[in-house]
C-alpha cells in the first residue's frame, strides 16, 4: 500500500476524479447545454457560435475534420478553456463557466484523453482502488483495509471493462486497448454522469475496437457518453446520433445515415475520409 500512499499525496491532481454521487438535476432539461459559445485564439475562432445539447443517458458521437473545434469544445466543458462568450450548463443549475476544473469534475464530468494515463507500476485492481479512494480523505482511506463495498464496486467495474482475469497484473503489461478500458474503469469507479471520450480506438486492433464498441454502448443509459472519433467504421458501429463540427460550429446532426448523405458533410469531411475508408 506504500505505493498507493505516495501516489495520493495532496498535491497530485487526477483527471479521472469525480464524486460518488453527482448533484446534477436533469428534470428540467438536458444534462449538457452549450449556447452561442465562441472562443478565439490569436484571432482564429476555434469555436464559433456553437450550440449543442446532450440528453441524460445519451451516447453522442462528435466527428469533423482536424481543426473543427472538437478538442476545444471538450476543453470548454471541463473548464480548461474559457470561452469569449456564450453559456455552458450542466443540468439545470450548474453554470460551468463560473467553475474551475476540480469543481466541474466534482459534479460528475469525467474526461478520457486519447492517450491512456494509468499507473503502470500498480495492478489493475490497485488502479481502480486508487480511483475510488482519491476523492475522499485520501490518506486515511488508503491506510484503511479495503471494505466489502469497495471490493464489490471494483469487481463490478472489472466485469464491465472485461479485465477481471487480469486484476492482479501490473497495468504496465496491458495492451494498448486494455489500458484504455482500465482508464474508462477508473472513471466509472466514481459513477460519473457524463463521460467525454477522445478517440478511444486510435491504435487498437479490430478485436479491441469491437470490445470498445460493446463497452461504450453498454454504458449508454447509465451515463451520458460523448465520443470524439475519426474512425468512421467505429462511429457507425456505436452511433445513435452524430454531430458534425466544422469551423467551430455544428454543420449537421442526426443519424449516421443522415449525416453521411449530407452534401455539406461529404464536401468538408467525409469526401476526404472516403479516400481512406469507404463508409
Amino acid at each position: 500500500m506504500s505505493i498507493l500512499r505516495s501516489l495520493a499525496s495532496r498535491d497530485r491532481v487526477f483527471d479521472f476524479l469525480v464524486p460518488v454521487e453527482s448533484p446534477v438535476d436533469v428534470r428540467h432539461g438536458p444534462i449538457l447545454y452549450l449556447e452561442d459559445v465562441t472562443v478565439s485564439f490569436d484571432g482564429f475562432k476555434a469555436i464559433n457560435d456553437l450550440n449543442l445539447t446532450i440528453d441524460d443517458g445519451e451516447l453522442r458521437c462528435i466527428i469533423g475534420p482536424n481543426g473543427a473545434g472538437k478538442t476545444t469544445m471538450m476543453d470548454i466543458i471541463t473548464g480548461k478553456t474559457r470561452p469569449d462568450s456564450g453559456q455552458v450548463w450542466f443540468g439545470s443549475r450548474h453554470d460551468l463557466l463560473t467553475m474551475n476544473e476540480p469543481e466541474i469534475a466534482s459534479l460528475g464530468i469525467g474526461r478520457k484523453f486519447q492517450k491512456p494515463t494509468v499507473f503502470e507500476a500498480l495492478t489493475v485492481f490497485e488502479n481502480l482502488e486508487l480511483a475510488m479512494a482519491a476523492d475522499k480523505r485520501i490518506l486515511p482511506t488508503l491506510t484503511a483495509r479495503i471494505n466489502g463495498e469497495i471490493r464489490d464496486r471494483i469487481d463490478e467495474i472489472l466485469e464491465i471493462i472485461g479485465l477481471k482475469p487480469l486484476h492482479a497484473r501490473p497495468a504496465g503489461i496491458l495492451s494498448h486497448g486494455q489500458k484504455q478500458w482500465l482508464e474508462i474503469g477508473m472513471l466509472l469507479m466514481q459513477r460519473p454522469r457524463l463521460l467525454l471520450v477522445d478517440e478511444p480506438v486510435a491504435g487498437m486492433t479490430e478485436q479491441e475496437m469491437e470490445r470498445t464498441a460493446e463497452l461504450l454502448t453498454g454504458l449508454a443509459g447509465k451515463q451520458s457518453v460523448v465520443v470524439v472519433e475519426h474512425d468512421m467504421g467505429f462511429v457507425r458501429s456505436i452511433a445513435r446520433k452524430v454531430t458534425v463540427l466544422h469551423q467551430g460550429s455544428v454543420l449537421a446532426e442526426g443519424s449516421m445515415d443522415q449525416v453521411s448523405s449530407d452534401p455539406r458533410v461529404i464536401e468538408v469531411y467525409l469526401g476526404a475520409e472516403a479516400e481512406e475508408e469507404t463508409l
